[in-house]
């Protein structure tokens, strides 16, 4: 099954912002938020070195990931690609 994992941080403006964009795009998928201060094991598994970041597993391998604030259009453009 696929999934997001959505790397964030409370302090990062720019997650804060994916998230509303997430809100209202159709990804037709779960997505699990990660924050990198709380989960700093799975950041590191992850190699996650910039936030926002959203990575792409199915059946828990990484199959695309996406860094940076992206519009709806391109979260959906992404995810259903």
């Amino acid at each position: 099954m696929k999934k997001i994992l959505r790397f964030t941080a409370s302090w990062c403006n720019p997650c804060k912002m994916l998230a509303k964009n997430l809100e209202t795009a159709n990804l037709g998928l779960p997505i699990e938020v990660v924050d990198i201060d709380v989960n700093t094991d799975l950041a590191a598994d992850y190699g996650i070195r910039s936030v926002p970041t959203l990575v792409m597993l199915d059946e828990n391998i990484e199959v695309k990931r996406m860094t940076g604030v992206k519009t709806t259009k391109e979260l959906e453009a992404w995810a259903n690609d």
